[in-house]
Order: C-alpha cells, then structure tokens, then sequence
C-alpha cells in the first residue's frame, strides 16, 4: 500500500491559515512554517494565529510548527506556499535542501518580481520541479469565510489529474467543496490578475460610482482577463467557469476584499504609502498591477487592457483617480 502524502505550509497570512484549517479536517499532521517566532510560540500557547484569523482553534498535536522553513520543507512531500509573491524570493532562499521531487501547490496570487515569472514557473527553472509536479489553488473562496465554515469553493489545477484530485480530496469537507483543471498557467494567470480588477472596483466605489458602473467594470474585466491569458497561454478554458468569473467577482465585490479596501482607500485620496500603512494585510493586486503591465508591455503583441493600465497610471504614475477613470469610462462598453 502507497504511503500518504505528507503536507505542509508555508506563511502565516490569512490565506495560509485558512489552508492550514481544510487540512486538518482531513489529515493527522500538517507541516506549518511561519517566519515569526513570535506567530508560532503564540499558537503553541493559545491554540490559534495572533494575527489573523484569530477565531479557528487549532489541534496542536495536528500541527509540526518551526520557522526553520528547511526542516519543514524536509518534512513534507506536498508543498503549498501561501506567502505573499514580493516575500517569497527572500523565504525561498533560505532553502538549502533538494525540493526537486516534491509537489508544488502555489497558493500565491502573484507574479515572482524578482524572475517576473508565475510562481510554479519560477520552481521549475530554478528549483528543477516537473510541471507534472506543480499545481495552483484558486477560489472564489476568502479566509475569512473558511474560518466561519460557510460553503466555499476551490479550484485546484495541475497538469497531471490524479495529482490534482488527491489534493482536492484533502482540503475537500462539509463547507469546502473542490473541483479540479489542468489550465496551471491560465488559473494562475487569472487569480494574479482579479486582484488588480478589485482594486479597480475599489477605487471606482471610494470615487462614488455605484453599482451600474461596477457592473459594467466588472463584465469589461473579465474580457480583459480573457484577452491577456489567451495571450500569455493558448488553450481552450471556458472563462466564465468558477476559477476565472467566480474568483473575480467575490474578490471586486466582497466586503472582505483586501484588494478592494486597498483601492476603495486610493478612490477616497490615500496616497499608494498611506494605504499599505494602514492596511494590516498585503494588497497582492498592488504588485500585480505593476507584473501585468510589464508582461503586457514587453510583450511582442500588446494587448489591449484599458483596466489594468489605468490602474497602473493611479498606482505608479501618481495619476489623479478621478481624471484616469473618467477617461476609462468612456474605453468601456
């Protein structure tokens, strides 16, 4: 009989938390690196994250804690990292073991700055992992509704199916209800860019357009998204399945939008700064924006991304929001 795949997780963020709770419903121990000392002894403790998601209790005999992100790489044969893309170059290097044969699962919503490449791109030219070997999660599915238990919905991707059913399997329960893919790069694609859509809304609601208006911005994005990825990666997906529509619409309307609170903030006249310094989680679609540009820019074929580029004008030109989106109004159809 095949020995079970052991797993682990890597950040201490709300989303890594969350993946750390399906786990449990489902296995006896979970690897679970975070980088704080303080983070781990707290959970040791109390029996949950200080930080966030402060309301799930954890089993402590579940979980082999260590912020020796080596020792708990060594552990496991499934890897899901689920720590913010502008901070997983310096964690990675902290690795000095051979993670060659194990499976990647990017929970990471985001472009590796450093290579701009996706990250399960990123763990294949530097750290020699199959693509057979890498898969991505996507929702629609936030933390913060993991952690009250109600039904959510996951999207799990990897070229090789069996791979990608078995971890479906084991963050599938009662209020987590999983499917499967194999369109990696498109899915990974898709949950980068939703976020930079979400600050879109965010902004357009901190500048009181109501919600005739995000309705449109919202149906404009998803085409926007199609557009983009069908250049990036040419294959047949039906867009307006759950990982690509469903993860864009929670994450541009949810009141639990990090990304929308982010450009809600921007729309209402916080500096890009003063927005990140108030905010106590990370606005992935922040680095997104600039990824996506780039990719778009040194593209050989630009694709046309109204949406995408006016953020990036707000963001990293330091353009007035009111101006760039009353010209964006009139690109929309």
């Amino acid at each position: 009989m095949e020995k079970p795949l052991k797993y682990a997780v890597f950040g201490a963020g709300s989303w890594a938390t969350a993946i750390v709770k399906m786990l449990c419903e489902n296995l006896d121990e979970i690897g679970w690196y975070m980088r704080s000392v303080y983070t781990k002894e707290h959970l040791l403790k109390e029996q949950h994250n200080p930080n966030y998601l402060s309301s799930v209790e954890f089993h402590l005999e579940q979980l082999k804690l260590s912020n020796d992100i080596n020792e708990i790489a060594d552990f496991a044969d499934v890897l899901i990292f689920a720590i913010p893309s502008a901070f997983m170059h310096s964690e990675l290097e902290k690795l000095n073991i051979d993670i060659s044969k194990k499976i990647i699962v990017s929970a990471v919503k985001g472009i590796m700055p450093e290579s701009g490449l996706l990250v399960g791109e990123h763990f294949h030219d530097f750290y020699n992992i199959p693509f057979d070997n890498i898969a991505v999660i996507a929702g629609p599915c936030h933390a913060e509704e993991v952690a009250l238990e109600r039904l959510s919905y996951l999207t799990i991707s990897c070229a090789h199916t069996s791979k990608a059913k078995t971890i479906a399997k084991n963050l599938s329960s009662d209020y987590i209800k999983t499917k499967v893919n194999d369109d990696v790069v498109g899915v990974e694609y898709a949950v980068m860019l939703k976020n930079i859509y979400a600050i879109a809304a965010g902004i357009a609601h901190g500048l009181g357009y109501g919600d005739n208006f995000q309705s449109v911005l919202m149906s404009n994005s998803i085409r926007e998204m199609k557009r983009f990825i069908k250049k990036m990666h040419k294959m047949k997906r039906n867009i307006n399945n759950s990982a690509y529509l469903g993860d864009l619409l929670v994450t541009g309307y949810s009141i639990f939008s990090r990304n929308r609170m982010f450009g809600n903030m921007i729309g209402k006249g916080y500096t890009v700064k003063s927005a990140q310094m108030e905010m106590s989680m990370v606005a992935e679609g922040y680095y997104a924006t600039k990824s996506a540009h780039l990719l778009n820019e040194t593209n050989k074929s630009k694709t046309k991304l109204p949406i995408i580029n006016a953020v990036y004008e707000i963001l990293y030109e330091n353009k007035d929001p009111k101006k760039v989106f009353k010209k964006l109004t009139e690109k929309l159809d």
